[in-house]
């Protein structure tokens, strides 16, 4: 396990959703959900919401987490995360609403399985492994 690429892609992931929290369009525009003069709609920012607190707190718990079994879990949560994203984003959500257009669920796809692809990387890659002593 990769502790460093885990923690930072915690604290990316942390930032990320605080600043959603507070600008829900950093979520709704590049994912195809705002209106068309890039407001966002009160129930599209009452959706994005809580997704944003999840990946406040996952980042948040990647980032502080106490000790190597902490940190595997708090991954593992946020691959779970990223993988209901892009099942959601991609294609659940536009089936029910009739939005997105295909492009913005070609996009949430590919940035929701990278994200969660950077997080399987820091659980298989292997950290730093010390110099053995002379």
């Amino acid at each position: 396990m990769n502790r460093t690429l885990l923690r930072l892609t915690g604290a990316a992931t942390a930032v990320y959703g605080l600043a959603v929290i507070r600008r829900p369009a950093l979520l709704a525009r590049p994912s195809g959900l705002a209106a068309p003069d890039g407001a966002v709609p009160a129930p599209v920012a009452a959706c994005i919401s809580p997704l944003a607190l999840r990946d406040a707190a996952c980042g948040l718990a990647m980032l502080l987490a106490p000790d190597d079994r902490s940190l595997r879990t708090a991954t593992l949560l946020r691959i779970a995360a990223d993988l209901g994203d892009a099942a959601l984003l991609s294609g659940a959500v536009p089936a029910v609403t009739g939005l997105p257009a295909a492009r913005y669920r070609a996009a949430a796809l590919v940035v929701s399985l990278g994200w969660g692809a950077l997080s399987v990387a820091g659980l298989l890659r292997p950290g730093r492994v010390p110099d053995p002593e002379p």
